[in-house]
């Protein structure tokens, strides 16, 4: 088992609201055990959301306010730039799983959700 990243509304269990589950459910992105329900594998991109945006996937909560950092700059990044950077590391990221990230992180960001982070 590893580290699953979910979006949620507290920091100490996933709360979503029915319109935050819906938004989730239309998504279709290519991010590690994506399903549609808020959460991904965080464990494969820790490496390219601390280098894109300097915060750590470990973490037990990350705040709407960091999110919305978050968000804010892999809508900065260059997503061709970033896989390339990427294809050493343990997990490589392509371009558009980066520009997933930015989606889901710019959704959270825009709903007010934080993310939780589980071992």
């Amino acid at each position: 088992m590893g580290l699953d990243t979910s979006a949620s509304r507290e920091p100490d269990r996933i709360v979503l609201t029915p319109e935050d589950e819906t938004v989730f459910k239309a998504l279709r992105l290519p991010l590690c055990e994506w399903i549609g329900d808020g959460s991904f594998r965080g464990k494969v991109y820790i490496d390219v959301v601390d280098a894109v945006a300097g915060v750590c996937l470990t973490a037990d909560w990350i705040t709407p306010e960091e999110v919305a950092e978050m968000a804010a700059a892999f809508e900065a990044c260059d997503p061709e730039a970033v896989a390339q950077a990427t294809a050493d590391d343990r997990y490589d990221t392509s371009a558009d799983e980066v520009r997933a990230l930015r989606r889901l992180l710019r959704i959270c960001a825009d709903r007010g959700l934080g993310l939780v982070g589980s071992w």
